[in-house]
Parts: C-alpha cells; sequence; structure tokens
C-alpha cells in the first residue's frame, strides 16, 4: 500500500522551486516506480513468514520534489561552510550523546560542533543541561574531556561553577566588586531526550525538540531504542564534507558498484524510499536483506546463505539448509531471531523477518542516521571537521539491547581513527569496517572531482536519490532564513 495525495495537497506541501526547475509529479512518478526492479519490498514482506509491522508497510515515494541540481559549492565553499555554521548547527537540534553516557550526578561529556563546545551533564537524577563551555571570566575552556565533577572550575584562574551553573568561587573577590554573582551563571544551550538519545540546540527560539522529530517517534516505537547501550563507538576523520560523507550511507543506488560483494543476499536497486509530505527532517529507507539483488537472478538460496554467512559473522555457527517450501530469507531470520533471543535473554521468536535482518534507516535532519529493528542497531553521527569544510567526523556507533533487568555493560569508549587510519583497524566494527572503507576511497574522489569540475551542480536520481534531494531541500530552506 502507498499513500495517496491530492493535488491540492502536494501543491500546499511541496511547491514548485523557485529556480524553475520542474517538479516531479504524482503519475511521473508512477511510472518511475513501476520501472523499478522487482520484487518490490513490499512484495517480499508478503512473503515472510513472521510479518513486519504495520509502519514499514507503508510506502510513502517523494512527490513534488524539483529536478533541479544541487549546486556543488555547498560541498567546498568556505562562504557556504560559514552560513552553515550560523543557520544549520547554532539552530537545529543534534544528537550530543545517549543518557548511559551520563548516567549518574555530574557525569557529563563534551559536545563540540565547529566553533561552539557544550558541557552535556546530568545535574540530577532525571536533570541534564548544556553549558557553554567556556570560563565567564576570559573563556578559557572548562572542560576538555568528559568525566564525573561536583564542580567545573577554570584550571586558569580558578573561578568555579556549581553544577547547577551557578557562579561559587571568585578567586581574589576583592578586585572584582563590579562583578555579580548572581547574574554569571553558565549561559545554557536547549536540552531534549529522545528514545536513550540526549539532544542539544543553541537557538532559544526553536522549536520543540517534540515537533522537531515528526514522525520518528512513531515510527520507532517498536524499536525501544531507549532499551539498548553504545556497545562499540568507532569515529574516523573522513576526507570530504560532512554531507558527501553522510549521502554515501543514505542510499542504496551505489550498492552494486562500491560493494558488489554484498549483492548475493542484498537486495539494492528495489530499495524502498519514503519521504513523506509535510516532513521536513525525516526520511526513510528500507534495504531487504536475505534475497538477492535483482541484478543477480540466478543467485540460488544456498548462494545467498553461504555469502551472507561468509561477510556477516553474526550468522555463523550450525549449517543452515534450506528445504522444500523454504526460503533463504526465512531460514537466515529463523537464525537471526534464535541468535538475539540468546544474546538479550528474552525469547524474540516472534520478531519479524524484516526486524531481523533488514537495512531500516532513517535520517534526521541535520546530521542522525539511526536504524531501527534488531539486525543492524546502528546509528550514524556526521559532522564537519573543525572549520575545515572539505575534511569532516563520521562516527559509527552499535546499539545493543540491555539485560531485562535493564543492566548493560559500560558504554564503550570512542576510538578515534586518523585521516589516515582504516575503519578496519577498529576490530569492533566487524564486517561493517569493508563497507565504510570502500565508501570512505570513492568519497575522497567525490571531494576532489567536485572541486575539479566544471558543472555547476550535482544531478540526482528522481527515485533512488530522492532522499538526499529531500535533505537539501530543508537544508536550502535552513540557509535561506534571514540571520
Amino acid at each position: 500500500m502507498r499513500w495517496r495525495w491530492s493535488k491540492l495537497v502536494i501543491a500546499v506541501l511541496l511547491p514548485w522551486r523557485q529556480d524553475g526547475a520542474r517538479p516531479i509529479g504524482e503519475s511521473e512518478l508512477d511510472n518511475i516506480i513501476a520501472r523499478r526492479p522487482g520484487p518490490s519490498v513490499q512484495e517480499i514482506f508478503n512473503s515472510d513468514t513472521n510479518a513486519a509491522p504495520d509502519i514499514m508497510r507503508v510506502e510513502s515515494p517523494a512527490i513534488g520534489q524539483s529536478s533541479a541540481d544541487v549546486s556543488i559549492e555547498r560541498y567546498f565553499s568556505k562562504d557556504w561552510h560559514d552560513r552553515e555554521v550560523e543557520q544549520v548547527w547554532r539552530k537545529t537540534w543534534q544528537l550530543a550523546c545517549r543518557l548511559e553516557h551520563i548516567p549518574n550526578v555530574g557525569d557529563h561529556v563534551v559536545y563540540d560542533i565547529v566553533h561552539d563546545s557544550l558541557i552535556v551533564v546530568r545535574t540530577g537524577p532525571d536533570e541534564v543541561k548544556a553549558y557553554i563551555n567556556a570560563c565567564l571570566h576570559r573563556g578559557t575552556m572548562l572542560r576538555t574531556e568528559g568525566g564525573c565533577v561536583k564542580q567545573f572550575r577554570c584550571p586558569f584562574h580558578g573561578w568555579t561553577w556549581k553544577l547547577d551553573g551557578a557562579l561559587s568561587v571568585i578567586p581574589g573577590q576583592w578586585d572584582f566588586p563590579h562583578v555579580d554573582k548572581d547574574k554569571m551563571s553558565l549561559p545554557e544551550a536547549r536540552v531534549g531526550t529522545w528514545g536513550g538519545f540526549v539532544f542539544i540546540n543553541f537557538d532559544s527560539d526553536a522549536e520543540p525538540l517534540e515537533t522537531y522529530l515528526e514522525n520518528l517517534p512513531e515510527h520507532f516505537a517498536p524499536f525501544n531504542l531507549e532499551d539498548r547501550y553504545v556497545a562499540a563507538h568507532v569515529a574516523k576523520i573522513m576526507p570530504c564534507n560532512w554531507k558527501l560523507a553522510m549521502e554515501a550511507f543514505v542510499e542504496a543506488y551505489h550498492v552494486p558498484f562500491a560493494h558488489p560483494q554484498v549483492l548475493g543476499y542484498y537486495g539494492d536497486s528495489n530499495t524502498q524510499y519514503d519521504v513523506w509530505p509535510g516532513v521536513r527532517h525525516v526520511s526513510r529507507m528500507i534495504s531487504v536483506q536475505g534475497v538477492a539483488s535483482p541484478s543477480k537472478p540466478a543467485t540460488t538460496p544456498e548462494q545467498t546463505i553461504e555469502e551472507m554467512r561468509r561477510d556477516v559473522p553474526f550468522f555463523a555457527g550450525k549449517p543452515i539448509e534450506v528445504h522444500a517450501g523454504e526460503t533463504a530469507r526465512g531460514k537466515l531470520a529463523e537464525r537471526a531471531r534464535e541468535k538475539i533471543s540468546r544474546s538479550i535473554g528474552r525469547d524474540m521468536s516472534a520478531l519479524s523477518d524484516s526486524e531481523s535482518l533488514d537495512l531500516i534507516e532513517y535520517m534526521l535532519f541535520p546530521n542522525m542516521v539511526p536504524w531501527g529493528g534488531q539486525a543492524l542497531p546502528i546509528t550514524y553521527r556526521f559532522r564537519p571537521n573543525g572549520d575545515d569544510p572539505e575534511s569532516s567526523i563520521m562516527e559509527i556507533m552499535f546499539l545493543f539491547s540491555k539485560a531485562p533487568d535493564g543492566s548493560h555493560p559500560e558504554p564503550a569508549k570512542m576510538t578515534m581513527l586518523g585521516a589516515d587510519q582504516k575503519w578496519a583497524d577498529a576490530p569492533e566494527l566487524g564486517s561493517a569496517a569493508m563497507v565504510a572503507d570502500q565508501d570512505t576511497d570513492n568519497l575522497m574522489r567525490i571531494q576532489r572531482g567536485l572541486r575539479a569540475s566544471k558543472k555547476p551542480g550535482v544531478t540526482l536520481a528522481r527515485y533512488q536519490e530522492s532522499r538526499i534531494r529531500h535533505y537539501h531541500e530543508t537544508l536550502d530552506r535552513y540557509m535561506d532564513k534571514a540571520t
């Protein structure tokens, strides 16, 4: 089933672009999707042993998007980057950390974004605040790393603030008769939480996190992210703009050329892309696993299982045999449910085939990419690398389920890889590192190629890259707002 929207609703929610490029209409989109290789994600779901959740049984392709190219200067222009600092990074809700990173009063992390720095601290059992990370005396950073403290003391002159942000100590206070302590509390950014994540926003006038998230909480309700913890956390300096890095992980169009090893068990060109009318910050794609790519129709069930077991150690162990009336996807889902049940200590035999196997990936503007389901418990985060528009920091987090009593190991400390290191240097990522390394090699070439290009814009596919176009339309709206 797919959402249908009247022409009036489309016209109101998705107006034509000012640049004169023609938006894609519903009938044209129907023709494009009709040419999409099959079977579709929804057709595969129809044959699953355990049915997919209702929220995944709806298709919502993007209608009304412009066909215009996306300007390339946004990937390397320092002027564009400086405007992003003001219009995006200082105006939007951003993932700062997980609640399990700061479980006790005084626990804190330092969140840096370009020129800005925050101390995100638990100030009470049920309270988290984010303070501007600068001494109000002469600007020294109060913290350069996370930890647990009872107060924030400047290492230069000893000015000290309580956990509630109130100024408590001015050494040599006799020499500051002009300073009113009550007016020198640490400035704060806004804080919100969802799904075990802590978000911050520098803009006091921004909309609440609850509405900013749009349909994300509803869609993630079955996935219980609040009942997970960070089991692995790896970051790497990437040789490209942060948007380029993110774009490589939000479409499957590149898969047969960049990751040919997965085609025996991964549906690439029949991936489903969802962009909901009126939803600005969220999009989704669903790629099925346990079935071969439409480009490899002769793949046998035995080959699908063998190749998935080769690349994904999760499916190792006793052989997986396909008998009459069974499918490779069904048998792989069965094995996945068995392993998930053992790993989290509760019966997951009713888990859907899709949540057991598939890539169910969402994107939250500007830079968070959380995955649903149990098969691939990944969250990505992308940020500029300081003030450099041509490099970035990409992070991969694995979110594993807590024990039935809510207990879990200490959250993993972040492993920081340098620009010359490979993702494979972080063994905790397993087979995900190989895919990330393949993308990193291409991203370096894209960044350099855009610099060399004489073509002023990037051309995007109508359907398979609709999430990228949706993202840039939202980005343009933020960039066009008055400073």
